[in-house]
């Protein structure tokens, strides 16, 4: 589901004669609402691409939702910015025509009217298909002739970016950029008399704010550059901007579109859904069988294109028509699993979420779907809620929490329910573990066996699973072949690949061999680095003195384990090796872990780090900076010495070897809490 406005800065034109359809564009005067600003003159010591003598950008609020106003005029200063005389204007045509007003070239005295001898082109083709997107936007080229550096390009067009689905009941952000080139900005929202909206904005906006009647104005001079707060968390870099909405709350949104979903998911009384749901019924009895069973119909047998034709951005398809032509985009596929579900008698409800991650704050902005850029379903079975996605690979089934780490989303019901958020706690089983085997058994000047072995979870594990999974085993081993061999591979006998469904996770393991790098240390000493041993100091946390030092510090989630086993040369002996100290820590919100075991013949070391908090206090961060001089960033070395003698000391804990355990299973010890007794 794609809720995105289609505007573009250079956005712009393209003419004609005027008609009644939305699938051309048309020409005529600025709108009465619009209020262009004077241009700004031209300093002598103007420098960079362009200077910006006005720019106007206008959103106006009537009772069909709103349109926008996009106006500027710009100098070329540089032979870079002659691009922006490639203009482009993105529509929908169920929102009606784009009004383009003017396009001049002014030069030294002369104004030339772009619109009087240039041909205009209008795009019909979709140029997302290779992203899977069907969208009906339609696109307007002009290429201006004869743009020059010292030429100013002025335009203006006004388009209406409603979606037809919510009417007048809309909401949107008005914004200015961290780092505008130098000139004269000037931002407004206007309303007809009966469709004020309710408006919110960043502090520095509020600072000059011009409230008129029916309008409000934000005029910049060369603003200055913003830099987000330093690693700070992601609603924290919300600035300049202007939020607007005709919705009162989160509940009028879910009450908007509950009815949508419940009306696609109504399925006629011939239906083949039904036939399909009575199949499933037969072959399983238990409620969340069968629910995994839809899912897997849902993602297999309909493949993903994301249909927004006729106004179809946010209303989606009804399950009979996606299930009789087999694509639907993620509206479309929820609307389809939810008739299943319904036939077979699970309790589920359609939830918005974003999948881009910008829903960091959701909860402090004003309620807007344009917030929301992706729909799924949530299950109830024997009083647990299970996520269930249409758009995921058939290789995941119903789970207790979403693949995609959402903090907010928005069920969808009749009664209309308020904005839900989802708790956050760290990552119970490895995001991705990896796993080295040296078996260097037959000596130190002989090549090893190595076995690598990665097993990936979350959306880089899927991704694997949709790339491999094409793949036959010859292929997939000729391509490591072709790319692998160098630095560590010498040759690689077997590649295995598969996608394990009860740990939700992609295996991935290459066999063959390579030599290992000993490093010589004298005296016949040896030394080995164990790749993945060693961490990486962390930087300090600090912020500049013109920012917010109180803002806590973010950290992105993960949790990351690397095992790594060394089958010693059998002609040495337990007392002659040795190793870098163990490592356990938490610094920044971060756990570090580090473990070494020397047993049976083989040296096992096991290295995790976590992510404990997502946001680490201010107070905390300063005394950690303190820490970090003292942080151990050695990598992992072990050591041969021919003259050790004494056994080797008791590790503290036991450290499975790669080949003693399934890293794979729900619990494995990367870290000192999960260590193996």
């Amino acid at each position: 589901m794609r809720l995105a406005i289609y505007v573009c800065l250079a956005g712009v034109l393209a003419g004609g004669v005027a008609h009644a359809k939305g699938d051309q564009v048309q020409r005529g005067p600025a709108p009465k609402w619009a209020v262009q600003s004077e241009p700004m003159a031209v300093p002598a010591d103007a420098a960079g691409a362009v200077f910006i003598r006005q720019q106007d950008t206008e959103v106006h609020l009537d009772d069909k939702g709103q349109l926008l106003y996009n106006a500027y005029r710009i100098k070329v200063l540089h032979p870079n910015a002659l691009q922006i005389g490639n203009l482009s204007l993105a529509w929908n045509p169920a929102g009606g025509s784009p009004i383009v007003h003017v396009i001049k070239i002014h030069r030294g005295g002369e104004v030339i009217d772009v619109l009087q001898k240039a041909s205009f082109e209008i795009l019909r083709r979709e140029d997302q298909l290779e992203a899977a997107r069907l969208d009906g936007i339609l696109t307007a080229v002009l290429r201006v002739p004869d743009l020059r550096v010292g030429d100013e390009i002025e335009f203006g067009a006004t388009i209406r970016t409603s979606d037809p689905t919510l009417g007048k009941n809309d909401a949107g952000l008005l914004m200015l950029g961290s780092e505008p080139a130098a000139g004269r900005y000037h931002l407004r929202l206007s309303w007809d008399e009966q469709d004020k909206p309710t408006v919110k904005t960043s502090p520095d906006m509020t600072a000059v704010a011009q409230q008129g009647a029916n309008a409000i104005d934000y005029r910049f001079d060369n603003p200055a550059a913003l830099t987000p707060p330093k690693d700070a968390p992601p609603r924290f870099q919300w600035q300049r901007v202007v939020e607007y909405s005709n919705f009162a709350d989160w509940q009028g949104i879910s009450r908007r579109f509950a009815p949508l979903f419940a009306d696609a998911s109504k399925l006629r009384a011939a239906s083949p859904l039904k036939a399909e749901a009575a199949r499933i019924a037969a072959a399983n009895a238990q409620p969340l069988d069968r629910a995994a069973a839809a899912l897997k119909l849902v993602q297999q047998d309909v493949r993903y294109i994301y249909v927004g034709l006729n106004g179809g951005n946010l209303t989606p398809a009804t399950a009979d028509e996606t299930w009789q032509r087999r694509y639907g985009d993620c509206k479309a596929k929820t609307a389809l699993l939810l008739s299943l579900l319904h036939e077979l008698g699970v309790e589920a409800e359609a939830v918005l979420a974003n999948n881009s991650g910008g829903d960091d704050g959701m909860d402090e902005r004003l309620p807007s779907p344009r917030m929301f850029d992706h729909v799924l379903v949530r299950a109830r079975v024997d009083g647990k809620s299970y996520w269930l996605d249409g758009t995921l690979p058939a290789v995941v089934a119903p789970v207790a929490e979403p693949v995609m780490p959402y903090r907010w989303v928005l069920p969808l019901t009749a009664q209309g329910s308020a904005l839900e958020r989802l708790a956050w706690k760290p990552a119970a089983r490895p995001d991705e573990v990896t796993l080295f085997e040296i078996d260097a058994r037959a000596g130190f000047d002989k090549p090893a066996r190595i076995t690598n072995t990665t097993i990936k979870r979350g959306v880089e594990g899927l991704q694997q699973e949709v790339q491999f999974s094409a793949l036959t085993s010859a292929q997939l081993l000729g391509a490591f072949r072709q790319n692998a061999i160098g630095n560590t591979w010498q040759t690689i006998e077997d590649v295995q690949w598969r996608y394990d469904r009860k740990a939700q996770a992609s295996v991935l393991t290459v066999i063959g061999t390579g030599t290992v790098d000993w490093d010589d240390q004298g005296g016949g000493s040896k030394g080995l680095a164990l790749p993945g041993g060693g961490f990486n100091p962390p930087e300090k946390r600090l912020r500049a003195a013109e920012q917010n030092q109180d803002l806590p510090y973010y950290n992105t989630p993960n949790f990351d384990c690397r095992v790594t086993t060394v089958r010693l040369p059998t002609a040495t002996k337990p007392g002659q090796w040795s190793h870098k100290d163990d490592i356990d820590t938490r610094m920044f919100g971060r756990n570090y872990y580090r473990a070494f075991d020397l047993r049976e013949g083989a040296l096992r070391m096991v290295r995790g780090q976590r992510v404990e908090q997502t946001e680490v206090d201010a107070a905390i961060a300063l005394h950690d900076n303190g820490r970090i001089s003292r942080f151990d960033n050695s990598m992992a070395w072990i050591t041969y010495d021919p003259s050790g003698e004494d056994g080797p000391a008791k590790a503290p804990r036991p450290v499975p070897a790669t080949y003693e355990i399934d890293w794979t299973a729900d619990s494995v010890p990367c870290l000192a809490s999960a260590a193996v007794k």
